[in-house]
């Protein structure tokens, strides 16, 4: 655990701010990829050996299948738009997992994992790009870095290094799930609500550039919202209203649609 504080004190002592690839929004950039990776890979092989793996069915190869080729189209897409950096940064990984969770993450450096529990209403490989380019979005946009930079920020402040060390090794662990999307919220809604829409965004254009119909997107997350009822999803916890969302999904379709017709 101290190896893991000392990854954080080092960011904010490295502490910057940068923009998110194609969007252009400024973020808190205090975590490097070279900071947070161990503690990815860490994580996600824990994940695996703790969890049922059913990535050898016939719905885990479905993930693989389109992953491999949403990566394969996006790493592209992102050389070809002056983010060769970016594209470099992925060892891509794609597992499916026993659960009722209707649930999928992306961790940074492209550590996916789907739950079972979404299979039924992805329903086929273009439901699964809707999922897999908002997830893969996630982590072009670094939204884990800036979630953990703020998160860090907003429980340590100035004190971090003796607070951390001295007293909340568990917090730390704690903002670093939260920031890759399989913790508790920690009081940062806001930024996570931000962050889903901007998914949305880059999502749409990724499916559309890996050669599956945008347009499937928001009939997708239409089938999302009926999902239980009252009580929503996990996938739909800090993400915004269904109707919002389709609203800007559908204002951004154009764009989708002429990286739709080139990908032919």
């Amino acid at each position: 655990m101290k190896k893991i504080i000392t990854f954080i004190v080092l960011g904010f002592l490295l502490y910057a701010c940068s923009k998110v690839p194609f969007t252009g929004r400024s973020r808190l950039d205090a975590v490097s990829d070279a900071e947070i990776m161990p503690l990815v890979n860490e994580q996600y092989s824990q994940v695996l050996k703790e969890e049922k793996v059913v990535t050898n069915t016939a719905q885990g190869q479905a993930v693989v299948r389109v992953g491999k080729r949403m990566a394969a189209a996006v790493e592209k897409f992102l050389i070809q738009e002056g983010y060769p950096e970016v594209a470099a940064s992925f060892d891509w990984q794609f597992n499916l997992i026993q659960s009722d969770q209707v649930n999928a993450w992306c961790m940074p450096g492209g550590k996916v994992a789907f739950y079972t529990g979404i299979m039924p209403i992805t329903q086929d490989d273009t439901g699964i790009a809707v999922v897999m380019g908002h997830e893969i979005a996630h982590a072009v946009a670094s939204h884990s870095r800036e979630r953990m930079s703020n998160g860090l920020a907003a429980n340590f402040g100035m004190s971090m290094l003796s607070s951390a060390i001295g007293q909340n090794p568990t917090l730390t662990q704690a903002i670093f799930l939260q920031s890759v999307g399989i913790g508790s919220e920690l009081g940062m809604l806001s930024f996570s609500r931000k962050h889903e829409l901007e998914a949305d965004e880059l999502g749409l254009v990724f499916m559309a550039v890996a050669g599956y119909d945008p347009r499937q997107a928001p009939i997708f997350w239409e089938r999302m919202s009926a999902v239980g009822g009252g009580s929503p999803p996990e996938f739909l916890s800090t993400h915004p209203g269904p109707e919002s969302r389709i609203e800007k999904l559908n204002q951004q379709m154009p764009k989708a649609m002429q990286y739709y017709e080139q990908s032919k």
